[in-house]
């Protein structure tokens, strides 16, 4: 019996629809497959941080700098892409360090100290925390420090033994190796520290390190100033080394101790060792330099050269460990495929505690670029910085963008580029902001950025309106031992009224225009008060 004609239409329909189906779906099963095997078969991108310290907004030519020519500089940034509102989390060190390395600005700690660490301060990020060096571990990249630290070493239940295994350090919170300057160069111990032991430290010749007081015979440079290659402030005027006077007291080490003139040639030789020996796997290096902070002692072969004085030679010899890193990416073959990142912990200052002529040679030239304020500070002028990134396979060369990002978002934004997640409850004020790294966006993704200053002051950032509230009754800590709170890298510190400015009319933060938007400074009051008690994410 014949089936009539519209049931036969029907069933070749149906028949029909079932086959496209099929076609569709086997497809897109193959097109999944072949994403995912092309995304199996991109390498991971190298990544380099190179975080450089008290380098200001106007200190390299590519900002604006007339005076200091930064040619290596300037040819990563022409490779990449310029930020011009580019922010370290704090106006100091420290805080900006641990912001980097947790995605949580340092300000929140309670149980460990993130202010201007000494060299004997325990560590200030908890063993095994989630940070930025161990999520790439994870990812299976080989991690490695060079150069400044500054977050503290041991437990913090027992003194520091400089002469056995330092530990917990580096190693402890996801550096596989770790070649490193303990604090600031102008505090004890004067060594680097390479994995868990001083470098170079001969068993015979023990160190002691004393913040409290001066240890056996060593010079203080406060009582012996004719031994001085340049005078210092009484802050900075402890046990004498290498004809420098530094914070703190050490004894021991002869055969350990840098010489500040050599520090840069020592990170540059250690950097292309790394670099060398790691080509060939995906690898993160964080390269902390000691230019252009204090003492100012650039090798004789850049003295001289920047016409700005001795600072100006710093930042001269830090221009030249750049074009030495990306030359060696060249050479190996990776600079393709790695992802740059070059910035500064704060804003500049001229003088810091020794009287090495950075303040009187300064020749015209404006380290912050016009901005107000400058380290230690919440204005501008302390916590924008130079921001660079290039990556050449992904990033478009020569480009400039206003975007805000701020440097605790680099946990969040490296674990989207890397393919990682965040686990819950960390990282809460990093966010995600690849395609603003990249270059990949116009949209201004972070509205706000709160800026940190010395004595746990803040302010915040909003667009264009900066809000800075009154902190007089706040106690002055955080300066340092021995300093003068009438200083003048700090007298600004103190603000006696709520400040409100538009940064789009007024850059430089000169004009108090709170009485005008009273409104408005309420509404950034309130906006601080919620991201201080919940984070960004």
């Amino acid at each position: 019996m014949k089936k009539p004609k519209k049931q036969k239409q029907s069933v070749i329909y149906i028949l029909f629809f079932v086959a496209c189906v099929l076609v569709l779906w086997i497809t897109g099963c193959s097109q999944k497959t072949q994403t995912a095997q092309t995304s199996c078969s991109q390498p991971k991108p190298n990544i380099v941080l190179i975080l450089t310290d008290d380098l200001g907004w106007g200190d390299v030519s590519c900002y604006g700098a007339t005076k200091i020519q930064t040619p290596n500089i300037d040819r990563l940034a022409a490779g990449g892409i310029r930020f011009t509102n580019g922010y370290a989390p704090s106006s100091t060190c420290t805080p900006t360090r641990y912001a980097i390395m947790t995605g949580q600005y340092g300000w929140r700690q309670s149980t460990r100290r993130t202010g201007i660490l000494d060299g004997d301060a325990p560590l200030a990020i908890a063993p095994g925390s989630f940070t930025l060096p161990a999520m790439l571990q994870q990812a299976g990249y080989k991690t490695a420090l060079v150069g400044k630290w500054h977050l503290g070493l041991g437990d913090g239940k027992t003194v520091v033994n400089f002469n056995d295994k330092i530990a917990p350090g580096p190693l402890e919170v996801g550096f596989d190796q770790a070649f490193f300057i303990p604090a600031t160069v102008d505090r004890v111990p004067c060594v680097f520290i390479e994995n868990h032991h001083v470098a170079k430290l001969a068993p015979a010749d023990p160190i002691r390190v004393s913040y409290r007081g001066p240890l056996g015979n060593e010079p203080a440079g406060r009582d012996h100033p004719e031994m001085l290659k340049v005078p210092a402030d009484n802050q900075h005027a402890d046990v004498v080394i290498n004809g420098i006077s530094r914070i703190g007291y050490m004894t021991g080490g002869q055969d350990a101790r840098w010489v500040d003139e050599n520090i840069t040639d020592t990170l540059a030789d250690r950097t292309v060792t790394f670099l060398e020996q790691n080509k060939d796997r995906p690898f993160f290096l964080y390269l902390g330099t000691h230019d252009p902070h204090v003492p100012h002692m650039p090798h004789p072969r850049f003295r001289g050269k920047s016409g700005c004085g001795i600072r100006g030679d710093a930042i001269v010899q830090l221009d030249w460990l750049v074009g030495k890193v990306m030359s060696t990416l060249d050479t190996l073959g990776v600079a393709d495929n790695t992802l740059v990142i070059f910035t500064s912990d704060n804003g500049p200052v001229l003088f810091d505690g020794y009287f090495d002529g950075s303040l009187e040679d300064v020749n015209g030239h404006q380290p912050a670029g016009g901005l107000h304020g400058w380290k230690y500070l919440v204005y501008e002028g302390g916590t924008r910085v130079p921001l660079i990134v290039r990556w050449p396979a992904k990033i478009r060369s020569g480009t400039t963008t206003d975007q805000m990002f701020c440097l605790v978002d680099l946990l969040s934004t490296c674990a989207t580029i890397t393919g990682q997640s965040i686990p819950p409850d960390t990282a809460i004020d990093s966010m995600e902001l690849s395609d603003v790294l990249l270059g990949k966006t116009d949209r201004q993704i972070r509205n706000a950025v709160i800026q940190h200053g010395i004595s746990d002051t803040l302010s915040i950032r909003q667009a264009d309106w900066k809000f800075i509230p009154a902190n007089a009754k706040r106690q002055t800590t955080g300066i340092g031992r021995g300093a003068n709170p009438k200083d003048q890298r700090f007298a600004e510190s103190i603000i006696t009224e709520d400040l409100l400015f538009n940064l789009a009319d007024d850059p430089a933060e000169t004009k108090n225009i709170i009485d005008q938007h009273p409104q408005k400074a309420k509404q950034l009051k309130s906006l601080m008060e919620k991201i201080e008690q919940y984070g960004h994410r």
